[in-house]
Parts: C-alpha cells; structure tokens; sequence
C-alpha cells in the first residue's frame, strides 16, 4: 500500500477522534485534544491530496471517518444498534472501496502542489 493512503487512513482516524471530541469534550484539554486532532486529520488529508486524486481521498476520508464514528458512538457511547444503520454503514464502504479500486493513484515524480 502506498504511503499517501496510509496517511489517509490515519487521517480518518484522527477524523473520528475530533468528531466524537466536538460532541463529548467537557473541559479545557478534551477541547485542546479535539483541537489537535482536527489539525493532524487535515493535514495528513491535504498533505496525500497532493500525491493522489483528491476527490478519491476525499471520500476515502469522509467515507472512514463516518462509519469509525457511528461504531465508536454504538460501541462506546450507548448509541442504538439498527440493522438498518449498519446496511447503510456496509453501501457507504461498498462505495469507497469500489472508488479505491478503480482510481488510478499513480503519483507522479517531481510533480507538487
């Protein structure tokens, strides 16, 4: 796997910290580790854009970002489980993945944003 994508998916993960951060932080350093986070997603995001195809990175992101986050929020934080939410969670990866699959992510040398 190339090392842009793996900064994508490090990003996302840090997407579904600041997400659950901005909904859950209570105090001064949960808002400074919401805050932290936010900065880290993006950056690792703008910095694999300039290599891959934005739009594929973008939905990549926002693609695992979301379904990290309704699983945290089910798992950790008493969110109703719904069949119907976990479809929902299953077609949105289908999608991500299938435009994984068919953008070509050739970087090309010496070429920078």
């Amino acid at each position: 796997m190339d090392k842009n994508w793996i900064k994508v998916f490090i990003a996302a993960l840090f997407e579904v910290g600041w997400v659950i951060g901005l909904k859950h932080a209570s105090d001064i350093w949960t808002w400074i580790g919401t805050g932290i986070a936010i900065f880290i997603s993006f950056y690792l995001m703008i910095v694999a854009a300039r290599k891959l195809p934005v739009g594929t990175v973008y939905a990549v992101f926002v693609g695992m970002g979301t379904t990290g986050t309704v699983l945290c929020e089910i798992f950790f934080f008493g969110e109703a489980f719904k069949v119907s939410k976990i479809f929902l969670i299953l077609i949105l990866l289908m999608g991500v993945i299938g435009l994984k699959l068919v953008t070509n992510d050739k970087s090309e040398e010496g070429m920078d944003a």
